[in-house]
């Protein structure tokens, strides 16, 4: 069989143009071109390469069980611990295919691109606050937080016992702020002896913080290596993965003593596609990890459907014992415009995060759960100006996004399958779910509420 020539960017996406220039079809905005399939059962992943025409390749035939973005030269790449393929296919032939396929293929779908959700950088203190950081938030948000830091010198002008608790809340001498909200800087438990898998834009090993830890690396990107050239993952890692003790503080790590599997899916330009975010997920479950976090994403319309693909991918996690949680997505510009929870965040058996501020208001960007058919938040978690680390030679960095909460909860997570070896998969969601701290926002909004530790 021929392997359909398609350029692809650097970003992962598509860049057939389409015509009549011999190029081939248009590739639909946001899609690689690729397409992603949903299989019956065991044996028609077993079956799926000769039953499709197609040259197949499997984790197994890569070094670690990880199968690069591009398979390796083959025309499809299945994952059978998911029970899905990845198939590089024009698109008359993926139609036939499923036409085809007999009860063999239960749902055909394009391959999206995903980014790391934009961060929003804070202005360190003394500089000047870069035009992007204002940008990000509305005038009224602004506002609004002006006149709250105002009423708390108020308060502490005026005196009184409640003074020392809100001046604890804000004081991070320490620890950060998400790190007391959530009560993680207090709890006894570490993560020690969990595996937690961050999917992302990779880590940066050399991090002095992270000297002695165990940390696992493998690129899902062609051509890159799983060393973090953008700094997303090395913050999303740092968050819940690193030190309460940090060379520098205030402390910002929620579980300390994990074991790191740093998987890289993005570019260093923080982009990618499906197909390297599931066989991420397939490699963190071969290797035991009972936590996969995402701070990733893609929008989506309001009703439009979650994907069959990532559900099926978060059940066999969840039926093997592992919690996958992503970010809710930061399309949201409140109080003027509220977005949906976006993909793949939005796949009812993926706990879906949404971001609160320290006055635990809801983050103006952070996604909604609007659909009438799912894609709600399940919970929140500290996702505005978080401290942690950075690549160096930067060392740390204040950003925001519900990529910043996700990590928070995924922390927890490892705090909790610690403190209990029963609370693995649907046992440990009910745990964080339950747990959480009750809040006065809509359920829409924070789920049950805001992550706390045990």
């Amino acid at each position: 069989m021929v392997k359909r020539s398609t350029q692809r960017s650097d970003s992962g996406q598509g860049g057939g143009t389409g015509g009549g220039d011999g190029t081939g079809p248009a590739v639909p905005p946001g899609t690689t071109g690729r397409f992603l399939v949903l299989l019956r059962d065991d044996d028609s992943v077993r079956s799926f390469g000769k039953v499709a025409g197609l040259s197949v390749a499997s984790p197994s035939d890569f070094e670690n069980n990880a199968a690069p973005e591009d398979f390796g030269g083959a025309e499809a790449l299945v994952l059978p611990s998911l029970g899905v393929a990845v198939v590089d296919s024009p698109p008359e032939r993926m139609a036939a295919l499923a036409s085809d396929g007999g009860g063999d293929i239960l749902a055909v779908e394009p391959e999206r691109v995903v980014y790391a959700l934009q961060e929003r950088l804070m202005p360190q203190i003394g500089a000047p606050a870069p035009e992007r950081v204002l940008s990000g938030y509305s005038r009224d948000y602004l506002e609004g937080y002006r006149d709250a830091v105002n009423n708390l010198c108020d308060r502490l002008i005026g005196g009184g016992p409640e003074v020392a608790v809100a001046l604890a809340a804000f004081d991070e001498a320490e620890f950060t702020w998400g790190l007391q909200a959530t009560r993680a800087a207090v709890s006894r438990f570490t993560g020690k002896g969990i595996r937690v898998a961050v999917l992302d834009t990779g880590f940066d090993p050399g991090h002095p913080d992270f000297a002695g830890r165990t940390v696992t690396m493998q690129s899902f990107v062609p051509g890159e290596t799983a060393q973090d050239g953008h700094g997303h993952g090395t913050h999303c890692i740092g968050t819940a993965c690193g030190s309460r003790r940090p060379g520098t503080l205030p402390g910002y790590g929620v579980a300390s003593e994990v074991e790191i599997f740093a998987g890289k899916v993005l570019s260093n330009r923080g982009s990618g596609g499906d197909g390297g975010i599931l066989a991420g997920i397939a490699w963190a479950l071969e290797n035991g990890c009972a936590i996969v976090s995402m701070s990733l994403g893609a929008p989506v319309e309001i009703g439009q459907p979650h994907s069959q693909v990532f559900e099926r991918a978060a059940r066999r996690a969840l039926a093997a014992g592992t919690v996958i949680i992503a970010a809710a997505g930061n399309e949201s510009e409140r109080p003027q415009i509220i977005s949906p929870v976006g993909h793949p965040a939005n796949c009812p058996s993926i706990m879906a995060v949404g971001a609160v501020d320290r006055q635990f208001r809801i983050a103006p960007f952070s996604c909604a759960g609007l659909g009438p058919q799912g894609g709600q938040v399940d919970i929140a978690g500290p996702g505005v100006a978080i401290r942690s680390s950075w690549p160096r030679p930067v060392l740390y960095r204040t950003i925001s996004g519900t990529s910043m909460a996700t990590p928070h909860v995924a922390g927890i997570a490892a705090l909790y399958a610690q403190s209990d070896a029963a609370l693995r998969g649907r046992a440990l969601i009910s745990m964080l779910t339950q747990s959480a701290r009750r809040m006065t926002l809509p359920a829409s909004d924070v789920g049950t509420g805001l992550v706390q530790a045990p």
